[in-house]
């Protein structure tokens, strides 16, 4: 795995809507921006892409949940390829294996991890969306948090992204639990 650079952030929502919450919700994402060996080319085996992604996986997982401070309850995953890959590079390392050494660091992980993943230019945009760890109808938790770097992803990159949180939506309305069918 070649990277050219990390970055870690943390997020703090103290107010939402002009009232100030109870708790704060606290939200860290760990990007990596990495070479894309598959750039400009069309390859079927993308396989070595996946231990990409269990790397990072296991590079930001503890990282991301002591900058919370407290327990994970929610997580996603993001990736942004740059305009010489295809946006199945991004879910070549995004998809297979990353999981794994991520749902340990958060102690759980019973639903899945959400995702997204688009090729686009430097400096892009992408929702990181978020999801309760362990119960994939926690509509409280149906969330995002956006990210983007200035410099990347270069035509022969990719922005990976994976965010964690320690509560949902700051003020959430839409209903507890499971919803009704």
């Amino acid at each position: 795995m070649d990277i050219r650079k990390t970055i870690l952030t943390v997020e703090e929502i103290r107010t939402d809507a002009g009232d100030r919450l109870a708790r704060p919700v606290r939200r860290a994402v760990g990007i990596a921006i990495v070479a894309n060996p598959y750039a400009g080319r069309r390859v079927d085996d993308l396989s070595p892409l996946f231990d990409v992604g269990l790397e990072l996986g296991s590079l930001f997982g503890k990282p991301l949940v002591d900058l919370l401070g407290g327990p994970a309850v929610s997580y996603g995953k993001a990736a942004i390829v740059g305009t010489a890959g295809e946006m199945e590079h991004g879910a070549a390392i995004i998809h297979p294996k990353l999981g794994k050494p991520f749902r340990e660091a958060v102690g759980g992980g019973a639903a899945i991890i959400p995702s997204n993943c688009k090729v686009a230019a430097p400096g892009a945009s992408i929702d990181v969306p978020l999801g309760h760890k362990d119960d994939v109808w926690s509509f409280d938790h149906f969330d995002t948090i956006t990210v983007a770097v200035p410099d990347a992803p270069r035509p022969d990159e990719i922005v990976v992204a994976i965010a964690v949180a320690d509560g949902g939506r700051p003020r959430p309305r839409v209903g507890k639990g499971r919803a009704a069918v």
